[in-house]
Protein backbone atom coordinates (compact mmCIF):
# COMPACT_ATOMS: atom_id res chain seq x y z
CA UNK A 1 0.00 0.00 0.00
CA UNK A 2 1.36 3.33 -0.85
CA UNK A 3 2.60 5.40 2.14
CA UNK A 4 -0.02 8.39 0.52
CA UNK A 5 -3.33 5.75 1.25
CA UNK A 6 -2.21 4.84 4.83
CA UNK A 7 -4.76 5.58 7.51
CA UNK A 8 -3.23 6.34 10.46
CA UNK A 9 -6.82 6.48 11.98
CA UNK A 10 -7.88 3.48 11.40
CA UNK A 11 -4.63 1.42 12.34
CA UNK A 12 -5.16 3.60 15.62
CA UNK A 13 -8.64 2.35 15.93
CA UNK A 14 -6.81 -1.34 16.11
CA UNK A 15 -5.07 -0.40 18.54
CA UNK A 16 -7.83 0.96 20.28
CA UNK A 17 -9.80 -2.04 19.76
CA UNK A 18 -6.95 -4.58 20.80
CA UNK A 19 -6.46 -2.48 24.18
CA UNK A 20 -9.71 -3.33 24.74
CA UNK A 21 -9.65 -6.97 24.37
CA UNK A 22 -6.15 -7.32 26.40
CA UNK A 23 -8.69 -5.44 28.83
CA UNK A 24 -7.21 -2.52 29.19
CA UNK A 25 -9.42 1.07 29.36
CA UNK A 26 -8.42 3.44 26.44
CA UNK A 27 -9.88 6.36 28.44
CA UNK A 28 -7.62 5.82 31.46
CA UNK A 29 -5.06 8.73 31.05
CA UNK A 30 -2.07 7.09 30.10
CA UNK A 31 -3.88 5.23 27.60
CA UNK A 32 -5.98 7.99 25.76
CA UNK A 33 -3.17 9.45 23.21
CA UNK A 34 -1.31 5.34 23.36
CA UNK A 35 -3.50 4.38 19.61
CA UNK A 36 -2.44 6.91 17.63
CA UNK A 37 1.06 7.11 19.52
CA UNK A 38 1.38 2.77 18.20
CA UNK A 39 -0.16 3.69 15.17
CA UNK A 40 2.84 6.55 14.66
CA UNK A 41 5.16 3.93 15.57
CA UNK A 42 4.17 0.99 13.79
CA UNK A 43 3.97 3.08 10.50
CA UNK A 44 7.65 4.02 11.10
CA UNK A 45 8.56 0.66 11.71
CA UNK A 46 6.94 -0.77 8.47
CA UNK A 47 8.29 2.12 6.69
CA UNK A 48 10.99 -0.23 4.39
CA UNK A 49 7.60 -1.73 2.44
CA UNK A 50 7.25 1.86 1.05
CA UNK A 51 10.99 2.05 -0.28
CA UNK A 52 12.59 0.91 -3.56
CA UNK A 53 16.35 0.86 -3.48
CA UNK A 54 16.32 3.41 -6.34
CA UNK A 55 15.14 5.70 -3.96
CA UNK A 56 17.61 4.68 -1.12
CA UNK A 57 20.90 4.96 -3.28
CA UNK A 58 19.20 8.35 -5.36
CA UNK A 59 22.32 7.89 -7.75
CA UNK A 60 24.91 7.67 -4.86
CA UNK A 61 26.61 5.61 -6.94
CA UNK A 62 30.44 7.10 -8.20
CA UNK A 63 33.00 5.46 -10.39
CA UNK A 64 36.07 4.17 -8.88
CA UNK A 65 39.11 1.97 -9.36
CA UNK A 66 38.67 0.61 -6.08
CA UNK A 67 39.97 -3.11 -6.18
CA UNK A 68 39.91 -3.98 -2.81
CA UNK A 69 37.11 -4.73 0.25
CA UNK A 70 34.88 -1.88 1.33
CA UNK A 71 33.34 -3.00 4.63
CA UNK A 72 30.96 -0.98 6.33
CA UNK A 73 31.10 -2.56 9.96
CA UNK A 74 28.54 -2.24 13.15
CA UNK A 75 25.32 -0.53 11.63
CA UNK A 76 22.56 -0.39 14.35
CA UNK A 77 19.86 -2.93 13.22
CA UNK A 78 16.09 -2.82 14.61
CA UNK A 79 13.39 -5.27 12.71
CA UNK A 80 10.27 -6.88 14.05
CA UNK A 81 9.96 -10.53 13.36
CA UNK A 82 6.90 -11.37 11.42
CA UNK A 83 6.13 -14.75 13.63
CA UNK A 84 5.27 -12.15 17.01
CA UNK A 85 5.46 -8.36 15.36
CA UNK A 86 7.96 -8.55 18.15
CA UNK A 87 11.63 -6.04 17.87
CA UNK A 88 14.76 -8.14 16.99
CA UNK A 89 18.07 -5.81 17.05
CA UNK A 90 21.86 -6.37 17.01
CA UNK A 91 24.78 -4.86 14.28
CA UNK A 92 25.17 -5.63 10.66
CA UNK A 93 28.51 -5.82 8.77
CA UNK A 94 28.48 -5.10 4.80
CA UNK A 95 30.96 -5.65 2.72
CA UNK A 96 31.65 -5.68 -0.87
CA UNK A 97 34.44 -6.32 -3.93
CA UNK A 98 33.84 -2.71 -6.25
CA UNK A 99 33.49 -3.68 -9.91
CA UNK A 100 33.83 0.30 -11.55
CA UNK A 101 31.11 1.86 -9.04
CA UNK A 102 30.97 2.55 -5.07
CA UNK A 103 28.47 3.08 -3.04
CA UNK A 104 27.61 6.17 -0.98
CA UNK A 105 28.67 5.19 2.81
CA UNK A 106 25.11 6.30 4.25
CA UNK A 107 23.44 4.19 1.30
CA UNK A 108 25.09 0.92 3.05
CA UNK A 109 22.87 2.03 5.98
CA UNK A 110 19.94 2.72 4.21
CA UNK A 111 19.78 -0.03 2.64
CA UNK A 112 19.84 -2.29 5.64
CA UNK A 113 17.19 0.28 7.12
CA UNK A 114 14.68 -0.26 4.02
CA UNK A 115 14.90 -3.96 4.87
CA UNK A 116 15.49 -4.05 8.68
CA UNK A 117 11.73 -2.01 8.63
CA UNK A 118 9.22 -4.68 7.39
CA UNK A 119 8.13 -7.96 9.01
CA UNK A 120 10.58 -10.30 8.63
CA UNK A 121 13.01 -13.56 9.61
CA UNK A 122 16.12 -12.31 9.91
CA UNK A 123 17.79 -15.20 7.28
CA UNK A 124 15.57 -13.19 5.08
CA UNK A 125 16.69 -9.59 5.96
CA UNK A 126 20.82 -11.09 5.54
CA UNK A 127 19.94 -11.81 2.22
CA UNK A 128 17.65 -9.08 1.16
CA UNK A 129 20.53 -6.88 2.44
CA UNK A 130 22.96 -8.82 0.10
CA UNK A 131 21.03 -9.05 -2.79
CA UNK A 132 20.52 -4.98 -2.60
CA UNK A 133 24.01 -4.54 -2.83
CA UNK A 134 24.95 -6.49 -5.69
CA UNK A 135 22.60 -4.81 -7.13
CA UNK A 136 22.81 -1.77 -6.79
CA UNK A 137 26.59 -1.94 -7.28
CA UNK A 138 27.39 -4.49 -9.64
CA UNK A 139 29.73 -5.42 -7.07
CA UNK A 140 31.83 -8.62 -7.77
CA UNK A 141 31.53 -10.15 -4.51
CA UNK A 142 29.11 -9.17 -1.32
CA UNK A 143 29.28 -10.09 2.44
CA UNK A 144 26.37 -9.50 5.20
CA UNK A 145 26.41 -10.43 8.15
CA UNK A 146 24.29 -9.82 11.13
CA UNK A 147 23.88 -10.79 15.11
CA UNK A 148 20.55 -9.98 16.54
CA UNK A 149 18.83 -10.57 19.84
CA UNK A 150 15.58 -11.23 19.33
CA UNK A 151 13.08 -10.45 21.91
CA UNK A 152 10.18 -12.95 21.00
CA UNK A 153 12.75 -15.93 22.13
CA UNK A 154 14.23 -13.71 25.50
CA UNK A 155 10.94 -12.17 26.56
CA UNK A 156 8.38 -14.78 25.76
CA UNK A 157 8.74 -18.74 25.12
CA UNK A 158 11.74 -20.14 25.87
CA UNK A 159 13.08 -16.88 27.50
CA UNK A 160 16.69 -16.77 26.90
CA UNK A 161 18.13 -13.76 27.70
CA UNK A 162 21.18 -13.68 26.07
CA UNK A 163 21.28 -15.59 23.10
CA UNK A 164 22.56 -14.06 20.00
CA UNK A 165 21.50 -15.36 16.42
CA UNK A 166 24.09 -14.67 13.38
CA UNK A 167 23.86 -15.22 10.12
CA UNK A 168 25.90 -14.48 6.81
CA UNK A 169 24.81 -14.32 2.77
CA UNK A 170 28.65 -14.48 0.67
CA UNK A 171 28.02 -13.80 -2.75
CA UNK A 172 30.13 -13.70 -5.93
CA UNK A 173 33.85 -13.75 -5.07
CA UNK A 174 32.75 -13.69 -1.29
CA UNK A 175 31.51 -17.07 -1.85
CA UNK A 176 33.57 -18.65 -4.24
CA UNK A 177 36.91 -17.17 -3.67
CA UNK A 178 38.47 -18.74 -0.44
CA UNK A 179 40.99 -15.08 0.54
CA UNK A 180 38.52 -13.07 -0.24
CA UNK A 181 36.32 -14.52 2.07
CA UNK A 182 38.66 -15.12 4.61
CA UNK A 183 39.71 -11.34 4.46
CA UNK A 184 36.44 -10.09 4.57
CA UNK A 185 35.99 -12.26 7.94
CA UNK A 186 39.25 -11.21 9.30
CA UNK A 187 37.99 -7.74 8.79
CA UNK A 188 34.26 -7.74 10.91
CA UNK A 189 35.88 -9.76 13.80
Amino acid sequence: MPKETRDIDSISDLYRSLLSEVGEDNEREGLVGTPSRAARAIDFLTQGYHQTLDEVVNGALFSSDISEIVIVKDIELYSLCEHHILPFLGNCHVGYLPSGKVLGLSKVARIVDMFARRLQIQEQLTQQIAKAIESATGAMGVGVIIEAQHLCMSMRGVEKQHSVMKTSVLLGSFRDDHATRSEFLQLIK
